[in-house]
């Protein structure tokens, strides 16, 4: 392994602390009593409060002046400035821990732990005078140099940031570290699964976990992960959606179950799709799709709400508002509102005719439900950026949704479009067996065609409809999608943790060797 200079530097000065008898990496606990954050925010001296305190973190700098130093120390609710004096800390004849630890032996990015009290400096900045000082963790490698200012407007400027895409996702800990408002988003993650998770709760639905290796791949239209299992000596998929699975739950009498899950589809890649991905599903029996709207609006308002405090949200140029009720169109006034063109009643010829009229590209495994999902996603999905229903489905683009009650050849399903991409999915469920397996044997007929994504028959799931699943409504919502949205992030990368990547170069030429 190269290593720098910085980092042979820093390896040195690990040993050197050893031979002092510190331990770079103690063991036992640090008792932590204030945050940065609490004590900017609520500190008094006319109060003269936080005069015993005790605070862990990072240090992000230092401003040695001999016998004292002011230096920065960040712990996960943000910077505060502390104060550093030889004396106080090292108050014997012995001045090693200031003299040669603080100033010669610790580096930006080192954790340590202080004990103090809090003051206001001459200049008006609220911070810590530390009396004792502990090394916590050495770090070995230099975090990248980031420098802020503050401009004559008290506007922050950020030179030499850390804003290589790449890089941030790749190395997300450094992001995290070195881009603090990068945590924002992931704060607001959690709270919009809570929001949604409590929302559901509340209503009496039970929350349920199901399998993600299965034998059969079902429940949407993807291409697959396959693995094997040796014991068992059999094919398993790594699910590409749990509905199957929450659906016989509802066969066993549950009257409303929902799962946040990890779904994995083996498909491209881009700023909306990652391989792994995460799903709410919820399924509620006795009621159909009309109903499941009107539920996507309350949940959505309220996570607009417990997120923003208002309904309406800054997604890049657009200010979205959440508030109910939300448009509605038919896919097939949808299409014709932004082409001009009525395919209501076109069959696959036609359909390939209007496709090419329109200058979307379809090929000859596509199907009559894909090419209208082409000229949808084409034509009208992109301009519908305020929260819109897009309802009633061609039956052959929903194998698992139950026929229109009034329209011949549609379904009864919907799918809410923001910002010109889905964020989420729903049915009145297909609970007719019978039904059920003729569309199992349609979407083979398409695999046979050369289509990679269409289902697989599952027979133990056509058993559990054959005892019975009472009528029901069921729903998907694609977390990293809404949380796009709710973030303004214009990347689901920008909303994973840590968002799959191609191998670093380095691990190629790795890999080149070892061939």
């Amino acid at each position: 392994m190269q290593l720098s200079e910085q980092e042979l530097r820093r390896r040195h000065e690990r040993e050197e602390l050893e031979k002092m008898g510190i331990n770079p990496y103690p063991s036992e606990t640090f008792e932590v009593t204030a945050t940065a954050k609490e004590i900017k925010e609520n500190f008094d001296k006319d109060k003269n409060n936080y005069q015993e305190v005790t605070l862990a973190g990072r240090l992000m700098s230092r401003r040695i002046m001999g016998k004292a130093s002011f230096a920065e120390l960040m712990d996960s609710t943000g910077r505060i400035q502390i104060y550093v004096s030889r004396d106080d800390i090292a108050p014997g004849e012995n001045k090693d821990l200031y003299n040669t630890v603080f100033k010669k032996m610790l580096d930006i990015g080192d954790f340590i732990g202080i004990k103090g009290y809090a003051f206001v400096t001459q200049v008006g900045e609220i911070s810590v005078h530390v009396t004792e000082l502990k090394v916590l963790t050495k770090s070995l490698r230099p975090l990248p140099i980031v420098k802020r200012e503050i401009d004559e407007n008290g506007n922050e400027i950020v030179h030499d940031g850390f804003t290589d895409p790449e890089l941030r996702y790749r190395q997300r800990y450094v992001d995290l570290i070195v881009n603090p408002h990068v945590r924002e988003t992931f704060k607001k993650r959690t709270q919009l699964v809570s929001t949604m998770r409590n929302f559901l709760s509340e209503k009496g639905y039970l929350e349920v976990e199901t399998p993600i290796l299965q034998p059969i791949h079902g429940g949407a239209a993807a291409r697959p992960f396959k693995t094997h299992h040796n014991t068992l000596d059999m094919t398993l998929y790594l699910r590409i959606a749990n509905e199957l699975y929450l659906k016989r739950l509802i066969v066993g009498g549950f009257d409303g179950v929902f799962e946040f899950a990890k779904d994995f589809r083996n498909e491209g890649m881009s700023r909306f799709h990652n391989p792994e991905f995460t799903v709410m599903e919820l399924y509620v029996t006795y009621k159909d799709y009309n109903w499941m709207m009107d539920l996507v609006e309350e949940m959505v308002e309220k996570v607009a709400l417990a997120l923003h405090g208002k309904t309406e949200v800054q997604v890049g140029e657009n200010v979205i508002n959440f508030a109910r009720p939300w448009k509605r169109y038919t896919m097939y006034e949808a299409i014709e509102h932004f082409t001009k063109i009525d395919i209501s009643n076109m069959e696959e010829p036609e359909l390939r005719q209007a496709a090419q009229k329109l200058g979307i590209h379809v090929d000859p495994t596509m199907g009559k439900a894909k090419i209208i999902d082409e000229i949808f996603g084409e034509t009208a999905e992109p301009n519908l950026i305020q929260p819109t229903f897009i309802t009633d489905y061609p039956v052959e683009m929903s194998p698992l949704a139950k026929k229109h009650r009034s329209k011949p050849g549609l379904v009864e399903r919907f799918e809410a479009i923001c910002n010109g991409k889905e964020i989420c999915n729903a049915f009145s469920e297909l609970n007719d067996p019978v039904d059920q397996r003729a569309r199992f044997e349609e979407q083979l007929e398409l695999a046979k065609r050369g289509d990679v994504e269409a289902m697989a028959l599952d027979e133990d799931f056509l058993r559990a409809l054959e005892y019975g699943m009472p009528p029901t409504a069921g729903l998907g919502v694609g977390i990293d999608r809404l949380t796009m949205i709710m973030t303004n992030s214009n990347s689901i990368q920008d909303v994973l943790f840590f968002p799959q990547m191609k191998p670093e170069n380095k691990d190629k030429k790795e890999d080149e060797k070892a061939d």
